[in-house]
């Protein structure tokens, strides 16, 4: 995908990965960007720097998502690429059981890690179907891959997220319609908090949001499915499915070496 001229839209737009893919997108020439965020002061912050606009969204509301998507499409006539990338993230603490997560952020964490992704695909599947192109770009996460020691929840979504990014590209790849799934591990956000190191996602290293904006317009470049920002991520995806067992092990030693992780 050549982003020059294209209309981009960005949940999570107001800070971290989401900001710097606003930024680079404009960079590369982008003809107008969405930024769209909870926190409106962050997205009005961003689309300032950018000439784009700013949307005030709580992906856990479908129909907030509609109402944006058919805002960016009257304003600006099309959406060429719709990035879905809100994220939060919670931990299992304090008890650190795969259990310990409330009822309340399990399901935060399903609507903003998954269904925020169908939300968005199904308002602006009509229209991308109807002209024969549009480009989905999803955050998941190497834990949607592998796992993240310490918090199932988001384990759990990011996997979903993933699985739902490849049904998008399976179904509707015919229709014209291009997908790209982004699944970093530590990201300098504020997400990992406090630590530096990025606990257990951080043994490869902690990019800046601004190494993963690279890492999408290269893998956008070459319309590839999988964008993944630490290349060590895909000889632990070879390792897991070549010996799953061997690969929980693994994991199970990982979690002992790091303890609890404290984001």
């Amino acid at each position: 995908m050549d982003l020059k001229n294209k209309v981009v839209v960005v949940t999570g737009g107001g800070n971290g990965i989401g900001k710097a893919l606003c930024e680079r997108f404009a960079a590369e020439g982008a003809r107008h960007v969405a930024v769209v965020d909870l926190e409106l002061d962050a997205a009005q912050a961003v689309a300032a720097t950018l000439d784009g606009s700013a949307h005030q969204v709580d992906v856990r509301d479908e129909s907030q998502i509609a109402a944006m998507v058919a805002t960016v499409e009257r304003e600006q006539g099309r959406i060429d690429l719709f990035c879905s990338n809100a994220g939060i993230i919670k931990t299992d603490a304090p008890q650190w059981w795969a259990t310990s997560a409330s009822n309340d952020v399990w399901a935060a964490m399903w609507d903003i890690h998954v269904m925020s992704h169908v939300w968005a695909a199904r308002a602006c599947l009509p229209a991308m179907i109807e002209r024969g192109e549009g480009y989905f770009l999803n955050t998941a996460s190497a834990a949607g891959l592998l796992n993240q020691v310490g918090d199932a929840a988001y384990s759990t979504t990011k996997h979903a997220a993933v699985g739902f990014a490849e049904a998008l590209a399976i179904t509707h790849g015919d229709d014209g319609i291009k997908v790209s799934c982004l699944c970093p591990q530590a990201v300098a956000t504020r997400m990992i908090g406090a630590v530096e190191d990025g606990g257990t996602a951080g043994v490869d290293g902690v990019l800046s949001p601004v190494d993963v904006a690279e890492a999408v317009v290269r893998g956008l470049e070459s319309e590839q499915f999988l964008i993944l920002p630490h290349a060590e991520v895909q000889a632990y995806r070879e390792r897991k499915t070549a010996d799953y067992d061997r690969w929980i092990g693994g994991m199970r030693k990982l979690r002992r070496q790091f303890g609890n992780p404290k984001l």
